[in-house]
């Protein structure tokens, strides 16, 4: 994947693989899907294409379009993998509080799904796409995986969902399950037109264009924004990392910027923008977000390859040549 600096990193994905990614057509799940087949792994993608892109789909990779919440997709999918990074899901907080259901059939009977078949397939490894959400808005900073969780939204409780269901899976039939929990990610091909869109693809739509952004709330609200290079080393890293089986692991940058100071920062690398309009807080948004990577660190021999600043600058350069 350009941008990633493998000089850097330690990461060892063992020998050639076939590897399944699921969701691999969006936007987290497409990167992956580049770096492995960058690295001679056999590749199979599943996704719905209700969000993802046709066109995010490498060439190389085998597409499978279909929902994983439908057992015999899961069964197909899975098909002769040895490694499945379960990446589909429905992640927006606001679409998980209007429309439930769906939310819970993409996030909860299609993880059920995947799990299922994985144990039956005698797949080796499971990386499951978690997040941030589940630690709900305690004051308490940064966030430890041994904190109490306390979901906030439909979204942040089916991944909690998702996190027990691989652990128990792990406990009960011996399938090896890590669970990453995604802080804020954001860079390349994360389209602004999308439901699912962070706030930083929106910040980057609206400064490109000329025209104000809107804010929920005043702005200090702060995240742990993390750059895609840093997740997909991540999730390589928790392939084959020895101790990670059975753990939830937070992904992150380790530090905390506010949605006013993301603005700023827009501003040195692009110049004055418009002030943003501020609009009333959103139910089931968190207030602050930062998280402790020292389990990172210590399981999966991981740190953040790329800061804040320099993501922002790619991923600016990226929306700058998108049609």
């Amino acid at each position: 994947m350009a941008g990633i600096c493998w000089t850097c990193s330690i990461t060892r994905v063992g020998d050639v693989a076939r590897i399944l990614v699921t969701g691999g057509a969006g936007f987290i799940g497409s990167h992956l899907a580049r770096e492995l087949l960058s690295r001679g792994h056999t590749v199979r993608v599943v996704d719905d294409l209700s969000t993802g892109l046709r066109a995010n789909v490498p060439t190389g990779a085998e597409l499978i379009e279909g929902d994983l919440a439908e057992s015999e997709t899961a069964v197909s999918a899975v098909r002769n993998c040895e490694i499945v990074l379960h990446q589909a899901a429905v992640a927006s907080v606001p679409l998980s509080i209007s429309e439930p259901r769906p939310s819970h059939a993409a996030n909860i009977d299609a993880t059920f799904n995947v799990l299922m078949t994985a144990r039956d397939a005698g797949v080796r490894r499971v990386v499951f796409a978690a997040s941030s959400a589940v630690y709900g808005d305690s004051p308490e900073l940064p966030k430890v995986e041994s904190m109490p969780t306390d979901p906030l939204s439909p979204y942040a409780l089916q991944k909690q969902v998702g996190e027990s269901y691989c652990r128990l899976f792990s406990r009960l039939y011996g399938v090896e399950t890590v669970a990453l929990r995604y802080f804020n990610v954001f860079g390349p091909r994360q389209h602004p037109s999308s439901p699912y869109s962070g706030v930083l693809s929106l910040f980057i739509e609206s400064a490109l264009s000329g025209s104000a952004p809107t804010v929920y709330g005043d702005g200090e609200q702060t995240r742990d924004f993390t750059y895609i290079d840093n997740v997909v080393d991540a999730v390589l890293r928790a392939i084959d990392a020895p101790d990670a089986p059975g753990e939830v692991i937070n992904v992150a940058d380790g530090a905390r910027i506010s949605l006013n100071q993301a603005w700023a920062t827009l501003e040195t690398i692009l110049g004055p923008l418009p002030t943003p309009h501020h609009e009333t807080s959103r139910a089931g948004d968190i207030r602050h977000s930062q998280a402790d990577i020292s389990k990172a660190e210590r399981l999966l021999g991981y740190r953040p390859i790329v800061s804040f600043e320099e993501g922002l600058r790619r991923t600016v350069d990226w929306a700058r040549g998108r049609p």
